[in-house]
């Protein structure tokens, strides 16, 4: 049996998007799945777009998501000979032909296109090598006029398209580079790729491609063109939708092996599962159980699927990304004594990085105005349960609510509204763990120095 090989083949010129990040995962789980090769190759041929920064950031997206594709990444400019050489083929096997039009012989080419909707074909397609003039010119290949061209998708179904509707696209522009059209048919055949996944706007391009497959007698990859992601309003993925690059998911708290399980289920299903892991989706995945419809980003999903990445991932792997040198030995003891607790609650990185304040010795306790007037008015009360609670011989979480308990029984309250004041004092919010828990970590000596601050202040 022939071995699976996909590839993500991304341009250059920007961050790795969103959507191409699930290209890639799709790509890298048919694969994986199949145990066959995930490829990589870089599509830099517009050199006036393509920039080592953009390279950088879509290396850097694919490793922080974990796919890791195979052998080393391949850069589609450095190919640039290897087209050439089959342009110049086609070219001596007559399927394709040097084309002399100028520029305003073109722009009157599509305008009738435009207005016709038949396709742009020139002149020069039939007219001897031996008359051609000594002129810039361009190669095309020479479609074919009659039938039709045939793709069996695995997602779209079948899909038809009459020959007489495909224009003679260029392979070699006048100055001899290569174009998009033609190099990705040629690096996808000299890599060996069986299975093209890619995104449904490349659907169009598919026939013109398959047309230099078969004029060069090449065979084709079986195609998968997935639907697009859209926006939360339905429509098209854009800029005003908010952060459409990886990294910008990264910055804004989101765990790798969340973000690959969300975009998993963007467009792919498994039963009723909503939470899959990276094992469970190689073992599970299948091109079949995509879907035909767009899917529309959800960031309260998302964060969703988030919350439940972040209460199952390795406590010390959440304090390195949480923590860096600025803060103590004590402080991220502490912290890391807290993680538990902290991050049931948090949907993100960035909340978790914001609630782990309270564990930060370093850091003075700010509390809002508006719950002020909650610990003021009793500040009597606090001196006295300072007083008392330094007693305490065992500081422990459970001694120390029992102590609470009578404390509140003794002062006619209840020990959530003892609590809630101590909650106020200690972390600046109405909402943490437990105030019991927050003062076990931190230590008696830190817990009455952090009380006595609040009125200090």
């Amino acid at each position: 049996m022939k071995k699976i090989i996909t590839r993500f083949a991304p341009s250059p010129t920007g961050y790795l998007h969103i959507g191409g990040a699930r290209t890639a995962l799709f790509s890298y789980l048919f694969a994986k799945h199949n145990n066959g090769e995930f490829l990589l190759r870089i599509e830099d041929t517009d050199r006036s777009r393509s920039t080592q920064e953009a390279v950088d950031a879509l290396l850097d997206g694919l490793k922080w998501l974990g796919l890791d594709w195979d052998g080393k990444e391949t850069y589609q400019y450095s190919q640039a000979s290897r087209h050439q050489e089959v342009a110049l083929d086609l070219l001596t096997k007559n399927k394709a032909y040097k084309c002399f039009l100028n520029q305003e012989e073109l722009e009157v080419l599509r305008s009738e296109s435009m207005q016709t909707g038949k396709p742009i074909i020139s002149k020069w397609r039939d007219v001897d090598s031996k008359e051609h003039p000594d002129l810039p010119y361009v190669i095309r290949i020479k479609a074919p006029r009659e039938g039709a061209t045939i793709i069996e998708d695995k997602v779209q179904g079948r899909v038809v398209t009459q020959n007489n509707t495909l224009d003679d696209v260029v392979l070699l522009r006048s100055d001899g580079s290569p174009t998009y059209m033609l190099a990705v048919v040629v690096d996808d055949h000299d890599m060996g790729v069986t299975h093209v996944i890619r995104g449904d706007d490349h659907l169009s391009n598919t026939p013109r491609q398959i047309t230099i497959y078969n004029a060069m007698g090449w065979e084709t990859p079986v195609y998968a063109h997935i639907p697009l992601i859209n926006g939360p309003d339905g429509k098209k993925l854009s800029k005003r939708h908010g952060a459409l690059g990886v990294e910008a998911y990264r910055d804004m708290g989101y765990l790798p092996e969340s973000l690959c399980n969300y975009l998993l289920r963007l467009g792919w299903s498994h039963g009723n599962d909503e939470i899959i892991s990276k094992e469970q989706a190689i073992e599970w995945f299948n091109i079949e159980s995509i879907g035909k419809s767009p899917s529309r980003l959800d960031f309260t999903k998302l964060d969703n699927v988030n919350n439940h990445y972040l209460k199952l991932a390795d406590n010390n792997r959440l304090l390195e990304m949480l923590v860096d040198d600025s803060i103590s030995k004590k402080s991220k003891s502490n912290i890391l004594k807290g993680l538990d607790s902290l991050k049931q609650r948090a949907k993100t990185m960035l909340e978790l990085k914001d609630a782990m304040k309270i564990y930060i010795e370093e850091i003075d306790i700010n509390i809002p105005t508006e719950l002020q007037d909650k610990i003021i008015s009793k500040q009597d009360l606090v001196q006295e349960y300072i007083n008392e609670v330094f007693l305490v011989t065992s500081w422990k979480k459970d001694e120390l609510m029992s102590f609470s308990k009578v404390f509140a029984e003794k002062n006619q309250m209840k020990l959530g509204e003892v609590s809630g004041i101590l909650r106020v004092i200690l972390t600046g919010s109405n909402a943490s763990p437990s105030v019991f828990e927050i003062l076990e970590i931190l230590g008696k000596e830190s817990g009455i120095m952090r009380f006595k601050n609040a009125y200090n202040s």
